[in-house]
């Protein structure tokens, strides 16, 4: 499925400014064609705390950013895409993602909504699921999220972050349990993953969440963003920043195990900061201390 391995890590105050400044180390520009319909999914789980500063969901600002770079592609068409925990429009409208999205006239889809077709993933508790039309209608696929650690899934990246918006409230219930998903969630991420293809992961850590997320826990700003052509390498990067190796994360284990590449640092081309400088400052910003995890 992945034949890249670029990754790209940048610092800035700026969260905008961090994030162009790897999508040009890493020239994501060239992803891209004329003939493309670019599908981005962005954070938008709840609206509990309904400002970018806490981490829950991304950054409004940053969205805009994103969405204009894209456009400047000259892309046949750009769809913002996602399924939040609850009511999906009801966190657009507190976060006011609805007047980003309608000012740069994107179209808009909920994944927590129809026209559905049948999707086959051959997990052992849910074997199909129904997802919204759009997901085979897409060209390319834009995963766009904050770093946080996570209750159940150890961290929420760029694949939890697509995997988990994709799954309909109406099928699966609010907050996504009736069905089985969180009985086995791990084994369920590795199996949508299989299925669905990322072609750029955005993982930004200003904020990222640290403590017990995707809701509760601390927002902390570091400043960095990664950003890159290979989700599996780009959350293996941004599990080393909260102190994890990729056999901690258990769906990177199973994608490892399954085939998908590359969770080995040292065959990842990693432009920008250098990973160690980068747990160094992560570690200083959350915790104070100076310390990597190797």
């Amino acid at each position: 499925m992945y034949n890249t391995c670029n990754v790209a890590i940048t610092k800035n105050e700026d969260e905008s400014r961090a994030l162009l400044e790897g999508l040009d180390l890493i020239k994501e520009d060239k992803l891209f064609t004329k003939d493309d319909i670019v599908m981005i999914v962005p954070n938008f789980v709840s609206a509990n705390k309904p400002h970018p500063s806490s981490g829950i969901t991304v950054g409004t600002h940053t969205l805009r950013t994103l969405i204009q770079w894209v456009k400047r592609l000259r892309v046949k068409k750009i769809i913002i895409a996602c399924g939040a925990a609850g009511n999906t429009l009801d966190v657009m409208r507190k976060v006011g993602y609805d007047k980003i999205i309608e000012a740069e006239s994107c179209e808009f889809v909920d994944f927590n909504t129809g026209p559905y077709v049948e999707l086959a993933i051959n997990h052992h508790i849910i074997n199909k699921l129904q997802v919204n039309q759009v997901l085979f209608e897409k060209t390319k696929l834009i995963s766009y999220t904050q770093l946080k650690q996570h209750e159940e899934a150890t961290m929420s990246a760029s694949i939890k972050n697509v995997m988990m918006s994709i799954p309909s409230t109406e099928e699966h219930g609010s907050p996504k349990k009736d069905k089985g998903i969180h009985r086995d969630l791990h084994g369920f991420i590795a199996k949508m993953a299989e299925n669905i293809k990322i072609d750029l992961s955005i993982v930004s850590c200003n904020p990222a969440m640290v403590g017990t997320g995707p809701i509760n826990g601390i927002p902390i700003h570091t400043g960095l963003v990664i950003c890159g052509d290979n989700p599996i390498c780009c959350d293996t990067v941004g599990a080393r920043l909260l102190g994890f190796k990729p056999q901690a994360v258990y769906y990177l284990y199973l994608l490892e195990q399954l085939g998908y590449k590359e969770t080995d640092i040292n065959k990842m081309n990693i432009y920008g900061l250098k990973l160690k400088e980068a747990e160094l400052i992560f570690a200083q910003k959350v915790y104070g201390e100076n310390f990597t995890v190797d």
